[in-house]
């Protein structure tokens, strides 16, 4: 049976495993991976066209990161949607069919062909089919209605700053030509939104989904020639997670989305006020399952279905009948065998009495009919058979086998001289003497080992003695035993090491052995027929080995099992040393699941690779503060660019004094990439740290980072500026695509 588990699953909690400190808690949240934003049929709010005039612009923040549009007299735009277009063949139906905005994520063949209308990282239009499906649904959304198949109202559309003079170009053509737009005008999004927190000079900070622009501002106008940009935005923190989290989880099962990613950035993300000091101590244990934010990917988990009471009875009771026909089959089996036994033994007892009086030729030809050397092999046979037949018939009667004495061996051709005995008694003899020096040598091999134990129970005994009369120095004697099993464990780490390093000194040794071997040229001599090599002839000749396989090393550390012996120490350290954990010990340092790598990719928790949910879990830990830490630090990401501060600082400092003074008194921040939490305190602080000490600064951040560009553009274009700011349709036949009027929301035909 098996278990799908979707975003709506309840998190399983991990087991809380007690380890002094270390005791890791369950996690307090769990966040899921969500869905494709496809938000299902949305009402169009085609209303609004039917209270607007001929005068009424329709307001356009065309956003890479998001597009809104509406009229106005509205408090927030109407539309809000990715400039994302699907477009793609139905054959079922022989028509094309075309999806925006979040339509476009309904089901996998949409978002198999969705395409975004702006250059990837940019926010400069670079897919004007989708740019122009993304038009439609905005007029069609809005209701928009005009004569003639035009929409009638004049179009105010926000553009990035610096705008290359062809994408406008572009759009202005698709304007007057395809929706025969009476008029339009352009604007800076940033600007729009600073006009409409009412800034009138100040540095705006602008931060947004495909850059990052600071813009110096004096009495309501732009000073273009000292604009900077960031190549940093929204757009890429989400590429640079994404790339992340690839490195970081390489077989990940898992799909991550761009849009997952972009998620995970705004939600998970925030601007650390010290990087470099919470970086160093952010996988800490301490507080990590806090800091570990994990994201749970769908999964199916098998689930074992328990088995009732009577289930399990009823396999337990045929396990016994199964146990129970398995013995019955083996002991009839024994008893077939052990008849078989008793019956070869009778009849070997019976050519043992057939022996009897017989003539030397005839007995010899009794046994070799039945393969037997002499009568002794004969005798032995009979008596092994006789135990093993005795053994048999007490284990079916169930009575314990009894300890029976090792029967003296018993050599008696050893005592008589060569010339008495026949060639048959001097090879029973010489078998005799191997007999003999093999149970001597067992003997002695015996006495031996009684003899390593007694010394071994002795040294335990002494060992013993010496902990309960002197405990500190048994203890420190210990101490430094484990010390030198370290640095012995270390070299040997270390040696391996060195041989895998071709340019190490044990490396160089072993290359130089073979060479003084492969010179010998021992081919040229047996050609000769005076093969003189005498290698091997003594036992220094065969260390030579030891040296090429293992490097310079002593045949006692070869025998030493230091493993062993650590281990040894430290289970007689963590008994009667009260200083010395279970922390402490080798194992528990070595341990992989307690390491920095472990915390990074797991968590602080144990992972489980049998389960199912935590294989398709991601941990966000570190990433949390390096995918902002890069507007200030844009090194950290490969960026050949100054951060933000320092932008903010050399552009500050190369203004007039008293210009300066009015910048610093307003530095404005907008645009999404802004939302961080902790990014007005950090740039305040950083800020502050690099201008003189006497300069007044306030920090302040857009009402809505978000939507006030757009309310700014709709504010503005109920002012009298807006009117003279318009590319009326006979301007724009008259004087080209790339005619533009300057204002002081807009970009300059410089750019």
């Amino acid at each position: 049976m098996t278990i799908t588990c979707s975003r709506y699953v309840e998190p399983i909690l991990a087991s809380n495993v007690t380890n002094g400190k270390r005791s890791p808690k369950p996690p307090s949240r769990i966040w899921h991976a969500i869905d494709p934003p496809f938000k299902g049929y949305q009402p169009a709010p085609s209303a609004g066209y039917q209270q607007s005039s001929r005068d009424t612009a329709i307001v356009i923040d065309n956003g890479s990161g998001l597009v809104r549009a509406g009229w106005p007299f509205d408090t927030a735009p109407r539309l809000s949607f990715p400039p994302d277009v699907a477009r793609y063949r139905d054959r079922k139906h022989n028509r094309t069919v075309s999806y925006v905005g979040y339509n476009a994520y309904a089901d996998a063949t949409t978002r198999g062909q969705l395409k975004n209308a702006f250059e990837p990282g940019t926010s400069v239009v670079g897919n004007w089919d989708a740019m122009e499906g993304i038009l439609d649904q905005i007029f069609v959304s809005l209701g928009v209605d005009g004569d003639n198949g035009g929409i009638g109202r004049p179009v105010l559309m926000t553009e990035t700053l610096a705008n290359l003079s062809y994408s406008r170009k572009t759009m202005s053509e698709i304007l007057f030509e395809c929706y025969s737009a009476p008029s339009v005008a352009y604007g800076i999004d940033s600007l729009f939104s600073y006009k409409f927190n009412k800034g009138s000079s100040g540095l705006i900070i602008s931060s947004a989904h495909a850059s990052t622009h600071v813009i110096p501002v004096l009495n309501g106008k732009p000073i273009m020639s000292s604009v900077s940009r960031l190549n940093w935005g929204g757009y890429q923190g989400a590429e640079y997670l994404f790339k992340l989290l690839r490195l970081k989880y390489p077989s990940f099962p898992g799909k991550l989305t761009d849009y997952q990613a972009h998620q995970f950035v705004r939600e998970h993300c925030y601007v650390s006020q010290d990087f470099e000091r919470e970086m160093g101590s952010f996988l800490d244990w301490t507080g990590l399952e806090d800091r570990d934010h994990v994201i749970q990917y769908p999964f199916t988990e098998h689930i074992v279905v328990e088995k009732s009471e009577e289930e399990l009875a009823r396999i337990a009771e045929r396990k016994r009948e199964g146990g129970r026909r398995l013995q019955e089959q083996a002991a009839k089996m024994r008893l077939e065998k052990l008849v078989q036994k008793e019956q070869e033994l009778e009849y070997y007892k019976d050519l043992q009495r057939r022996l009897v009086g017989q003539t030397k030729k005839e007995t010899k030809r009794l046994l070799d009919e039945d393969e037997f050397k002499d009568e002794a092999q004969l005798d032995k046979m009979i008596k092994d058979m006789e135990k093993s037949v005795r053994k048999a018939r007490n284990k079916d009667l169930g009575i314990p086998d009894s300890v029976e004495e090792e029967e003296v061996p018993n050599f008696p051709l050893l005592d008589i001289p060569d010339d008495q005995l026949d060639e048959a008694g001097l090879k029973q003899k010489r078998h005799q003497r191997l007999l003999k020096s093999g149970v001597e040598a067992r003997a002695r091999a015996k006495v031996e080992k009684e003899k390593e134990r007694a010394r071994i129970a002795e040294e335990q005994r002494l060992d013993d003695e010496r902990r309960e009369n002197d405990l500190g120095g048994w203890l420190e004697a210990r101490r430094a035993s484990r010390a030198t099993l370290l640095q012995k464990i270390k070299d040997r780490e270390r040696q391996k090491a060195d041989l895998g390093n071709r340019k190490s000194l044990a490396s160089q040794m072993r290359m130089k052995t073979l060479a003084n071997l492969a010179s010998d040229q021992p081919g040229r001599k047996r050609r000769r027929g005076g093969d003189d090599d005498n290698f091997g002839a003594n036992d220094e000749d065969w260390g030579v080995y030891r040296q090429v396989a293992m490097g310079e090393q002593s045949e006692d550390e070869e025998e030493e099992d230091l493993d062993a012996e650590m281990k040894n120490v430290e289970a007689q350290l963590l008994k009667y040393d009260p200083g010395f954990s279970e922390s402490k010990t080798m194992a528990a340092q070595q341990d992989w699941t307690k390491s920095l790598m472990h915390a990074f990719l797991r968590g602080p928790r144990p992972f489980d690779s049998e389960s199912q949910q935590e294989t398709h879990q991601l941990h966000l830990n570190v990433e949390r503060i390096r995918i902002p830490e890069v507007v200030f630090q844009p090194a950290i990401a490969g960026l050949d660019q100054a951060g933000i501060v320092d932008i903010a600082a050399d552009m500050i400092g190369m203004g007039k004094p008293q210009d300066r003074n009015s910048i610093l008194k307003d530095v404005f921040l907008t645009g999404g990439n802004t939302l961080f939490t902790g990014f007005e305190e950090r740039l305040s602080r950083e800020l502050r740290a690099v201008l003189p000490i006497e300069a007044s600064m306030r920090v302040r951040q857009a009402s809505d980072p978000l939507l006030d560009a757009w309310k700014g553009a709709a504010q503005w274009s109920k002012e009298p500026g807006f009117r003279s700011a318009l590319v009326t349709r006979e301007e724009y036949q008259e004087k080209g695509s790339d005619y533009l009027k300057e204002h002081n929301l807009g970009n300059t035909t410089a750019f």
